[in-house]
């Protein structure tokens, strides 16, 4: 089944709000389900977040539950990886975590053995074997972990390939520059008035999910990116800071730490920062000027390649650092109770790595079959940030075509 702008049935069995890596994801999966999807975006497919990230497919392991959902995500992307072709840019490059020093060397062999413990790949390398994998890291680094099996993908047209390949009985079809106005018991009215009658709605457009339910336990989290211009066989891996993992868990203030990832054109993708309380899009020279001097503490030759663009995104963050995937009867007005809302955001920094596995579970909660799927869906449910759970568990309101 091909995406189309203009074949959308009159009265899809679910609207999908937000044509990102997520939406697009959950589209996909839902039409290998039966279901005549129909996506709504107020930009284009692969906008927003999506193509404001960095793309790195990785299995990060800070709590048992985004390991779960990251490691089994990672491994539907590996599965998928064959299918796709040179425009999504799909390489497992692999993640190499640098250890400063004996502390980090130390966190570094604890994650290794807590992966390697889940059968995830990984080994350490000491000083001489990192410089040998990464010979522009300045010397003096106590060594590192290698995770070989991690990726990166240009998501924005990965995004557009998953709505592409809907297949399986159902179909998708797309309609963009539709912004949703609000819900409502029917289905969604656009922002020109037009109300479109839906089976289920499923809300998937990042911070712009807060538009339609204000209660929504989201904030953002502003991030810097900076590009290069071509400078091929300068890195080999996706290399980052050990201390990336605990800058990206802060609740608070602004920080940076080194984040750098090879792209198959050569180029250096150069990150990352994280503010909460901002959002202002405008690239900051001072944060900025923070992060390039994190990085260049790493690669020393930094500073002398050529940067052609920057800018920033907006990173969808709860409060306790997983995302929200499930009902969202709880944030749902009265108003729109009719019609059943599910909700797919909140992903932070790990939508790309964790949407297919995303869309598995929305899929599997709609149709009622929660009990087949891998992992517990428990600590993803949005239900969590309510002292009463959802009225007949995570099957209330399952969709039947």
């Amino acid at each position: 089944m091909n995406a189309s702008v203009v074949s959308a049935p009159a009265c899809p069995d679910v609207i999908v709000i937000g044509a990102g890596i997520v939406g697009a994801a959950c589209a996909r999966e839902l039409a290998s389900k039966g279901m005549n999807v129909l996506v709504l975006d107020r930009a284009s497919i692969g906008g927003g977040v999506t193509a404001a990230g960095m793309g790195h497919v990785v299995v990060m392991d800070d709590t048992p539950a985004e390991f779960a959902l990251s490691s089994w995500s990672r491994q539907l992307w590996l599965d998928l990886s064959p299918h796709l072709d040179e425009r999504q840019a799909f390489v497992r490059c692999g993640t190499l975590w640098v250890a400063a020093d004996e502390e980090e060397f130390d966190l570094a062999r604890e994650r290794r053995d807590s992966l390697a413990s889940e059968n995830i790949a990984c080994d350490m390398l000491d000083a001489q074997q990192l410089r040998g994998a990464e010979p522009e890291l300045r010397e003096g680094f106590k060594g590192g972990m290698i995770v070989p099996d991690d990726a990166v993908v240009y998501a924005p047209a990965a995004a557009a390939w998953l709505i592409a390949d809907a297949s399986g009985g159902g179909r998708v079809s797309c309609r963009l520059d539709a912004s949703v106005a609000r819900l409502t018991r029917e289905g969604v009215m656009l922002a020109s008035g037009e109300v479109i009658a839906t089976g289920a709605v499923l809300v998937a457009n990042g911070l712009q999910a807060i538009e339609l339910m204000p209660g929504l336990p989201i904030q953002a989290k502003k991030g810097h990116l900076l590009i290069t211009d071509r400078y091929p066989g300068t890195i080999r891996h996706q290399i980052l800071e050990l201390g990336y993992i605990k800058s990206a868990h802060n609740a608070s203030g602004t920080s940076v730490a080194f984040n750098v990832q090879p792209r198959p054109t050569g180029q250096l993708l150069i990150g990352s920062s994280r503010q909460f309380d901002n959002v202002d899009s405008g690239v900051e020279p001072e944060i900025m000027a923070r992060m390039l001097r994190r990085a260049s503490e790493y690669l020393p030759r930094l500073p002398a390649l050529n940067a052609i663009r920057a800018w920033t995104g907006f990173r969808p963050a709860t409060l306790d650092g997983l995302p929200l995937i499930g009902p969202a009867t709880h944030f749902v007005s009265h108003d729109a109770a009719h019609v059943p809302v599910w909700i797919a955001t909140g992903h932070e920094g790990l939508g790309v790595t964790t949407a297919l596995a995303t869309a598995k579970l929305i899929a599997a909660q709609m149709t009622g079959a929660s009990s087949q799927l891998p992992i517990d869906a428990t600590p993803y449910l949005p239900s969590r940030f309510q002292t009463s759970r959802v009225t007949g568990g995570i099957n209330n309101g399952a969709v039947h075509v």
